[in-house]
């Protein structure tokens, strides 16, 4: 007679369990198969849809709008005042960034976004949401501890720091414009939109200073 082990099998169970993918994942996989064989959608263009999010689009945008602010006084005034519009003026407007917001970090004062409902996001700017924005952890310390949060990123705030979380919402969307690193003051606003990055636009990074060179 065969023996089994029960501290095994469910060691086995447990294995197999956790190399598939999220319940969320399967669904989304089903509902993609089964309307790509009634011939309602193409799966070739979805994937095409998200590269150019994730590669072409990706954080550039943003960091393009965020360079523009630190060179052009005017053009961040009208970004803080009206981030739909301003954005608009680089053609960069799109049903994600409607009632964008932005809002500007300071010596004094640290900026964090994050979307307790759901996972908000101007994607149109920033390419694809990082799978940490969308977790429920983050979702909920990022409120309750934005500084425990930040630290876990790298971000240690002093205490004459401020630190302001903004909840995003389907209709109000926020970008951070990080601080311009000092001594760059030669540099021209494609190096500069180089050194902006999607976590900068998010809050959970500070520092944006080129690689050997620190504050």
């Amino acid at each position: 007679m065969t023996e089994f082990d029960p501290k095994k099998l469910s060691h086995i169970h447990h294995a197999l369990h956790s190399d598939l993918p999220s319940e969320p994942a399967l669904r989304t996989k089903a509902l993609e198969s089964l309307l790509t064989e009634k011939k309602l959608l193409d799966a070739a263009a979805i994937d095409a849809w998200i590269e150019m999010y994730r590669d072409e689009i990706g954080p550039k945008r943003g960091a393009a709008v965020v360079a523009r602010a630190w060179i052009d006084p005017a053009f961040k005034e009208r970004l803080l005042a009206d981030g739909t519009s301003a954005i608009a003026e680089l053609g960069f407007a799109g049903h994600a960034t409607g009632h964008l917001q932005a809002v500007e970090n300071t010596p004094t004062v640290h900026n964090l976004v994050v979307c307790t409902l759901c996972s908000c996001y101007p994607f149109s700017l920033l390419g694809m949401s990082p799978a940490w924005y969308k977790s429920n952890e983050y979702r909920a310390r990022a409120v309750r501890d934005p500084r425990g949060v930040l630290k876990e990123f790298g971000v240690e705030l002093g205490a004459e720091t401020q630190v302001r979380v903004w909840d995003s919402t389907s209709e109000r969307r926020y970008l951070v414009v990080p601080q311009r690193p000092v001594g760059l003051e030669g540099w021209e606003e494609g190096a500069l939109a180089e050194l902006v990055t999607r976590n900068s636009m998010i809050g959970t990074q500070r520092d944006l200073y080129p690689s050997g060179m620190t504050s």
